[in-house]
């Protein structure tokens, strides 16, 4: 069994779950660690989008659930991200991040002796020019590959359940 550890920050799409279960012939295996958003974040999300040309975006960025207020929409992303790799035929399981991501990170590449971790996000072009994001950091911490790849959104919002 082939394992996988998968930072994510919004729920899977179908485009994501289809690309990271086609990485490897395996049977396949996921961690999913889902990073709710964070007040801390808010002025590089919207420096992001002003750089993207998602001006709209970047407007409401400040109506973003944040802290508590986002545990809620992070653990709905989470399970229906684990729903999506299960129906695929993979092993699922998932937590939320409370704090210190890479440090999270590190103890369950170690724990689950994960093959690879793969860092599944929108784009961060401040934070990557700095090579402050994720992945940049969690080459720095794990002694696995560190795949990052960018996240799609779905075409058709799925009704919850």
């Amino acid at each position: 069994m082939f394992t996988s550890v998968l930072m994510i920050e919004q729920p899977l799409s179908a485009t994501d779950v289809d690309f990271v279960t086609s990485l490897h012939d395996d049977e396949l295996s996921f961690v999913v660690l889902m990073q709710p958003r964070g007040a801390e974040d808010r002025l590089l999300r919207a420096i992001d989008d002003v750089a993207l040309g998602e001006l709209e975006q970047a407007v409401h960025e400040a109506d973003e659930p944040e802290g508590e207020a986002a545990l809620r929409p992070a653990a709905l992303a989470l399970e229906h991200s684990l729903r999506r790799l299960r129906a695929a035929g993979c092993e699922a399981v998932g937590q939320i991040i409370d704090d210190h991501p890479l440090d999270l990170l590190r103890s369950v590449v170690e724990q689950t002796h994960a093959d690879e971790v793969i860092v599944l996000t929108a784009p961060h072009l401040v934070e990557e020019f700095f090579h402050r994001d994720w992945a940049s950091r969690a080459r720095h911490k794990v002694g696995v590959p560190v795949l990052k790849l960018y996240a799609h959104a779905d075409e058709e919002p799925e009704a919850e359940e």
